[in-house]
């Protein structure tokens, strides 16, 4: 036994509505727990020749950071 109601302006089934909520319900639940990806870098990828000249950009960056949050305390 089918119960239709009236909705837009077109006939729908009880079944057919259960289904829509059903699916609308388990398919909300699966994307808000999907997670997101992996965090970004905060700043670019490195590009250096050696890994001496990486170690240097490196550091300089380290020392550069932290003057600047010594300033703004």
């Amino acid at each position: 036994m089918v119960v239709y109601y009236q909705i837009a302006g077109k006939q729908v089934g009880s079944h057919v509505l259960a289904m829509s909520v059903l699916g609308a319900l388990f398919g909300g639940v699966g994307l808000a727990t999907r997670g997101g990806g992996q965090p970004k870098p905060a700043t670019p990828p490195i590009q250096a020749s050696s890994k001496d000249e990486e170690n240097f950009i490196q550091d300089f960056l380290k020392q550069v950071n932290g003057e600047e949050k010594k300033k703004d305390h």
